[in-house]
């Protein structure tokens, strides 16, 4: 069978750069797929993508299809013969949509029955066929935003001005939004032209004799190598934010990192301001000493070749001027303001239309915080920094740097406090109070920083549950699910022993007649979600992650524990007869009630050693939840095996007499109590 090598590209207006890797992938992952379900043999796979551009590379796309021989199950013997021992309608039904006859049928024996069967001959279609269906998985490429243009329907992420579809030397004639398949890309949009792509092979050589360097590895290591070069001949250290690598090489096509500089007054300002500006706004590289303080030079990333550098570099330091000059004045503005001033300036500032003002929301996340400073038992010191913490947490919010540079909220309150002359410990935490701002970011290191940084979260989301503001499918507005999963990390770094119930109760109060009766249910099953995805990202198995999730004892830190005993348990030999015994106590407690156990109508000693262990245990494991020995818990209730096992061979629950059965059952349900606090062992799946 030959071989041919398969290209496709796409050719676009200027792609978002955050954009850019993710449809690269997609469109990859699309056709890889789309390969194998037709049964294609191919060999390396190889993707490029530039900020005009997307293409996939394969080699050695089988020609053809193999042919199939396939064995077809049909009815079973009794309904493809009559009684008569005639072919059936359904047996002649089934031959004719299989390509084949009665006379092919044989019989097989599938769990004690006979079925019709009979060999099917599929034959392997030719891949030039096939490929038409490349402008369908081009079409089902998703992006989080698209657009129309021109009077085509097609919505895409941005206009197509181009496609090369190549199998071998062959185009692969298709059309999409008025534009017709060829083999002609495009270079570079100022210093190429327009060239024909001979063969799949030659693409990557093509573009590059047309200043664009498609591969994006490539493409990413000629940057770093660059700026490694400025390193070494101007003796800085450059930093490499990998997210800003990232953007800025999905941001060029053919890149040439260069240098320029900024005056040295502006080193001044605070670190942050001078990263933020160079960094978020202008895509540059900040610059550092070898003791690393900053230095008045930055490093960009030209998307061109290396003439004319020094005017190129003039016009990136005058914009950069600009901006710092701006920071610079904001800065000495805000000197001005008072934090008493400026908190008092957020009454006058809506949070939401239904929650009122950010100062409201700043007086919710005091009594909060203060609420929970006494549940972890914080000394009268900590106490206070916690409050004048939450009061002035969100003093920077109204400040002119943060007006112009919304990216630095938190850092730059933790400066402008430190100058006020708040203690370290206020101003340290008025930063941490956002964190973790992200999966990936830390969380806060004081109690100080992540108490208020729980109240301000937990406020966020319990306000929006309160007026039905609940995220939906891949709708979450207000990033509700972030704020979650920071207050999840946050009590799993921390190992702080609050109630998931508990925590919600607390700021529900702060809401008054918003909350209606169902939102502290919701919230649970919110969290619930958050905490699924956490554990299953530890590797822990779904009925796992129910069983303690599914417990009445939802505080995180035991939660993730509980989930990874079990995990470690699982694979133990005993696991499975333990489970089952108390599994089988929580399923018969479910045909009984809660009520008081009389010692007196228990009828044998198994009943008694029951109730006996069962008092033995509950004080134990209270003792050992009070410290958070989830580990000791377990392995009291797995010692209850024996003594259920007992009870069960010799105890008939359900028994004739009334009195006798609700008293057993009670029994039950006081144990099951007991398993549940841990987990739902009923939910576990044992084999």
């Amino acid at each position: 069978m030959s071989k041919q090598d398969l290209l496709i590209e796409i050719g676009l207006e200027e792609l978002p750069a955050q954009y850019v890797t993710p449809s690269m992938n997609q469109l990859e992952d699309k056709i890889t797929k789309w390969l194998e379900e037709k049964k294609l043999s191919h060999g390396e796979v190889k993707t490029f993508s530039t900020p005009r551009r997307l293409a996939v590379q394969i080699k050695d796309v089988a020609d053809k299809q193999p042919d199939i021989e396939e064995e077809a199950k049909g009815p079973a013997k009794k309904i493809a013969l009559d009684g008569e021992g005639n072919w059936s309608k359904a047996s002649i039904g089934f031959t004719k949509g299989q390509g084949a006859s009665v006379e092919d049928i044989y019989f097989k024996e599938i769990n004690g029955v006979e079925y019709a069967h009979v060999q099917k001959h599929i034959k392997g279609q030719e891949t030039k066929t096939l490929l038409i269906e490349m402008k369908q998985l081009i079409i089902g490429l998703t992006f989080p935003k698209n657009m129309r243009w021109g009077s085509n329907d097609l919505r895409y992420i941005r206009p197509i001005k181009w496609i090369v579809a190549l199998f071998g030397n062959d185009v692969i004639p298709f059309e999409i939004a008025g534009i017709e398949t060829g083999s002609y890309t495009y270079g570079h949009r100022f210093l190429g032209n327009k060239v024909e792509v001979a063969s799949p092979s030659l693409y990557e050589a093509a573009l590059l004799e047309q200043f664009v360097l498609a591969d994006p590895v490539k493409r990413k290591q000629a940057i770093t190598s660059q700026l490694s070069e400025i390193e070494a001949e101007q003796k800085w250290i450059i930093p490499i934010d990998e997210d800003l690598l990232e953007e800025v090489n999905n941001l060029v096509e053919y890149p040439t990192a260069l240098f320029g500089k900024f005056e040295s007054e502006y080193l001044t300002l605070p670190d942050e301001v001078l990263v933020t500006s160079m960094k978020e706004h202008q895509r540059y590289f900040p610059v550092r000493n070898q003791e690393g303080e900053l230095q008045p030079f930055f490093v960009t990333v030209r998307n061109g070749d290396h003439n004319h550098l020094e005017n190129v570099a003039r016009g990136n330091e005058k914009v950069l001027r600009a901006r710092l000059s701006d920071a610079n004045f904001f800065y000495k503005e805000d000197q001005k303001l008072k934090i008493e001033d400026a908190v008092q300036k957020l009454d006058k500032i809506v949070f939401h239309e239904e929650l009122g003002t950010l100062g409201e929301k700043v007086k919710r996340v005091v009594k909060l915080s203060e609420t929970l400073a006494n549940q972890l038992q914080i000394n009268s010191e900590g106490k206070e920094d916690i409050k004048r913490t939450a009061s002035i947490c969100k003093f920077d919010l109204v400040t002119h740097m943060v007006y112009e540079f919304p990216e630095l909220q938190g850092k730059i309150g933790e400066k402008y406090a430190r100058i006020s002359g708040e203690k370290e410990t206020v101003a340290a935490a008025i930063n941490e109070h956002y964190m973790p701002r992200h999966a990936d970011d830390a969380v806060p290191s004081s109690d100080i920083g992540a108490i208020v940084s729980l109240a301000d979260k937990l406020d966020t989301i319990t306000g929006f549950f309160a007026i039905g503001k609940i995220p939906t499918g891949s709708q979450d507005p207000y990033a509700l699910r972030r704020q979650a999963s920071g207050i999840v990390q946050i009590l799993r770094s921390k190992n702080y022993k609050l109630e998931l119930p508990q925590l919600f109760s607390s700021a529900l109060e702060l809401f008054g007649d918003k909350v209606s009766p169902d939102t502290k249910k919701e919230m649970v099953a919110f969290f619930k979600l958050r905490l699924k995805y956490l554990l299953a990202e530890d590797s822990i198995r779904h009925d796992l992650i129910d069983a303690v999730l599914e417990s009445s004892y939802l505080e995180v830190t035991s939660l993730t524990e509980r989930a990874r005993l079990l995990k470690h348990a699982s694979d133990q030999q005993e696991f499975k007869e333990t489970i089952e015994a108390l599994a089988r106590v929580m399923n018969i407690a479910k045909k009984g009630s809660a009520q008081e156990i009389n010692e007196l109508l228990f009828e044998s000693e198994y009943e008694k050693k029951l109730y006996e262990v069962y008092n033995i245990s509950s004080e134990k494991i209270a003792g050992y939840k009070e410290v958070g020995q989830e580990e000791e818990i377990f392995k009291v209730l797995a010692s209850l095996k024996p003594v259920i096992n007992d009870y069960f061979d010799h105890t008939m629950v359900m028994a004739e007499d009334a009195k006798i059965k609700e008293n057993r059952l009670a029994q039950m349900v006081a144990i099951s109590e007991l398993i549940e606090s841990f987990a739902k062992m009923n939910v576990i799946l044992v084999k």
